[in-house]
């Protein structure tokens, strides 16, 4: 089944009167359970993309449906329950808020989504532990190192066990060790049978996905699976 399914997706903007082309016309489709890296150069429209993919944007013209769920004549609220239902965003700068603890951060989406204070205490408690971060829920975003915040986001992220992981840059605002770290996460995230849509420029976090696809000057250049669906090792995870 089809996770996401794009249709002739354009998206442009006005400035003064020129108009800019960002999508000419993007047309995919992700099955449910895929890992799927899109990578471009700046100005490429990766983040355009994922803005569409992520429920952020709505395109100039064109058809998205995701998980079976057509987008098109959706209005903002109905756009916005759908996106945290169905979605979880993993940020490269975390976009975690900083007067708030780890737990609180990780509460965000259950306090949108109208569960009761006890459910989301206990939720946000039992993600942290998973992600190794129990001993942090009570320290700020100022008080964890990267790697740390970037489990918290994480944490966050897959709270409402969402049917799309979308992770911008998860990351480039790591060293590459912490990088490596949160990548491996990712992979078993991906192994668990979520599906996984990521953004990067580099080449080297790409060849970790299923499938690659590259985006220049808003098209798509090239679309190339370098393992079969599915494919991804069984890693022994507790997420």
């Amino acid at each position: 089944m089809d996770m996401i399914h794009l249709h002739e997706i354009k998206k442009t903007y006005l400035r003064g009167v020129e108009e800019l082309h960002i999508l000419k016309g993007i047309s995919l489709s992700v099955v449910q359970g895929d890992f799927v890296a899109i990578i471009g150069p700046s100005g490429s429209g990766k983040s355009t993309l994922m803005n569409m993919i992520g429920l952020l944007d709505a395109p100039t013209a064109g058809s998205y449906t995701l998980d079976g769920v057509s987008t098109e004549k959706m209005s903002d609220n109905q756009l916005a329950a759908l996106r945290n239902q169905k979605i979880g965003f993993i940020f490269q700068q975390f976009n975690l808020l900083p007067r708030l603890t780890a737990i609180e951060n990780v509460e965000l989406p259950m306090i949108y989504a109208g569960m009761g204070s006890k459910e989301r205490r206990e939720q946000a408690l039992k993600m942290l532990g998973l992600l190794g971060m129990a001993e942090r829920g009570h320290h700020k975003p100022s008080e964890l190192s990267g790697g740390q915040q970037q489990r918290v986001a994480i944490a966050r992220a897959l709270t409402l066990s969402p049917s799309l992981i979308l992770a911008d840059e998860p990351t480039g605002a790591l060293d590459s060790k912490t990088g490596e770290e949160v990548l491996e996460l990712i992979m078993k995230l991906n192994a668990q049978g979520n599906t996984i849509v990521l953004i990067t420029h580099d080449q080297h976090i790409a060849e970790h996905a299923s499938r690659v696809i590259s985006l220049r000057d808003g098209e798509i250049l090239t679309d190339i699976r370098n393992k079969p669906l599915h494919s991804t090792m069984q890693l022994e995870v507790s997420v």
